[in-house]
């Protein structure tokens, strides 16, 4: 099917960072990548002019990497600067969040020193839900709350999050970015297959430069460090082969 002429039809969700549209195909959707800012659950709130385009840029080239290892994944291409055509997929509501350094919400709720290395990769799930705060859930709360058929799924999840880390972990780190932890989401596709969606992008990940430590992710807006278009515009830059 010819995807250059799609426009966005109806707008199906707004979240802090995108817009979802249909279109004349009921398979496939186009994200809006925006500008906006949000931390600490929406009470932080911002924006910056270019960022949605540097997310929407990150996020093809990681999901074009993706699946060329074999990661199932909704992104079908990026359509200009702020918009991606991907396959309509049912979200799963469960973000999971994949860590391999001692950082944000871990250090301070469990008292792991930040820049910790874990002894080993540690999975969590929150349940996507903004009135909540994204509460921390476990698999029994999952299957409570009808967010997977059953543990298997999860199983199906973790695991796939798992080789996403190891791959990712060992894309970073040939272009002197540490990946020290990250957000993923997935849902279910047309054939109920479970693949990854939403974005790839220093919105949810947090990255380190492998020498300096500096951070090049959105912890510049959480920490008030400043900087953020530049660090985001370095992390693509070191993607597309530009390296430090």
């Amino acid at each position: 099917m010819p995807t250059d002429t799609l426009v966005k039809q109806t707008l199906v969700y707004e979240g802090k960072a995108k817009k979802v549209w249909t279109t004349e195909y009921p398979e496939l959707y186009i994200s809006e990548f925006k500008d906006d800012l949000t931390a600490f659950n929406g009470e932080k709130k911002s924006s910056e002019a270019g960022k949605g385009a540097l997310n929407n840029k990150i996020s093809t080239e990681l999901f074009k990497f993706l699946n060329t290892q074999g990661i199932p994944t909704h992104f079908v291409e990026m359509m200009d600067e702020t918009h991606m055509l991907h396959k309509r997929a049912d979200v799963i509501l469960i973000e999971v969040i994949v860590r391999n350094i001692a950082a944000g919400s871990l250090s301070k709720n469990l008292g792991i020193e930040t820049g910790e290395i874990l002894p080993f990769t540690l999975v969590e799930f929150d349940y996507k839900n903004d009135a909540l705060g994204d509460p921390k859930i476990n698999d029994q709360h999952c299957l409570l709350l009808n967010l997977v058929k059953d543990v298997s799924e999860l199983d199906t999840i973790r695991d796939m999050a798992r080789k996403i880390n190891t791959l990712l972990q060992a894309f970073y780190a040939e272009r002197n970015l540490t990946l020290v932890d990250f957000k993923l989401e997935f849902g279910k596709d047309a054939e109920g297959n479970i693949i990854l969606i939403d974005e790839l992008s220093p919105d949810n990940f947090r990255l380190w430069d492998s020498e300096s430590g500096e951070s090049m992710d959105k912890d510049r807006f959480r920490k008030g460090l400043g900087g953020l278009k530049v660090a985001y515009e370095e992390v693509l830059n070191r993607i597309l082969g530009e390296k430090k």
